[in-house]
């Protein structure tokens, strides 16, 4: 079927969506979402998988989130089994795992990695770093695009190495990198984005851009061809589902928002997100 819309980040494959995960996937695909689930771990990935190779309109990605690299608690923001609070194992990279796994054609990338400084603690950085490059080094081996996590400490933290994770993550992209990929969920300056472009890279913007005025400036700046929509599900629902769990099809209050924030006609929007999610993962929608 021809879709309308992409989803470039979500993941159906959290516990989240245990109970209902089916109908979530009908209702997107009734609606002319498509979506790219994105693993965090071994057991998330494989999900991802399964959930890509079942449905159309539905790919994945695989990898290893930069919060699961490390046994920290986390706290209420990431949801566990049943939406509660979880502790991670702290999980080693796999590469023989990840590359068996990226033998389906339905994975279009590697990911999510680079550095979390908001949930881990200061000594992570480097456990992180080993993690973020064999995810690189796999990414290069298989000609895959990267799915980047770039998050900065909370307000008043300090990094591990006293710079912006968005600084850390981009020096280690220059060094290793031989692929494009994505920074997903964008909360970086334009300064920042533009040295991410030069490598080949685009940014994602979620649901945040419908209720927080502070990414207009950034949203209207970022070329349209160079930027995905996303949800981020089942965190930051968008409005007007602010409260709720968020779901793929939410992504089309993205869309519209950067369709407003740009001047453009949403149908405009839509066409040219498309071509981009086209371009970056290899897919026709």
């Amino acid at each position: 079927m021809n879709f309308k819309y992409i989803d470039t980040h979500t993941h159906l494959n959290l516990s989240a969506f245990n109970e209902d995960r089916e109908e979530v996937l009908t209702r997107t695909r009734e609606v002319g979402v498509a979506h790219i689930n994105v693993g965090t771990k071994e057991t998330t990935s494989k999900k991802a998988v399964e959930i890509a190779e079942a449905n159309d309109g539905s790919w994945a990605i695989i990898g290893l989130h930069p919060i699961q690299t490390t046994p920290d608690f986390h706290d209420e923001e990431v949801v566990g089994e049943g939406g509660q609070p979880f502790t991670s194992k702290g999980e080693v990279f796999n590469k023989d795992f990840y590359r068996e796994l990226a033998k389906s054609k339905k994975v279009v990338g590697i990911g999510e990695c680079g550095f979390d400084y908001f949930h881990t603690t200061l000594d992570s950085y480097a456990v992180q770093e080993e993690a973020f490059i064999a995810q690189i080094e796999l990414a290069n081996e298989l000609s895959l695009p990267l799915m980047i996590h770039t998050r900065d400490p909370k307000a008043g933290g300090v990094s591990p190495t006293g710079r912006s994770a968005y600084e850390d993550v981009h020096a280690v992209l220059k060094q290793y990198a031989k692929t494009a990929g994505n920074i997903h969920f964008y909360a970086g300056t334009y300064e920042q984005a533009k040295k991410f472009f030069e490598l080949g890279f685009t940014v994602s913007f979620t649901g945040v851009i419908t209720f927080a005025k502070v990414y207009e400036e950034l949203v209207r700046a970022v070329p349209l061809d160079l930027m995905h929509a996303e949800t981020d599900s089942p965190y930051v629902a968008p409005v007007p589902y602010r409260g709720k769990r968020c779901e793929p099809m939410y992504v089309k209050e993205v869309v519209k928002k950067i369709a407003e924030i740009k001047s453009l006609p949403v149908e405009e929007v839509q066409e040219q997100l498309l071509k981009n999610a086209e371009r970056l993962y290899g897919i026709s929608l």
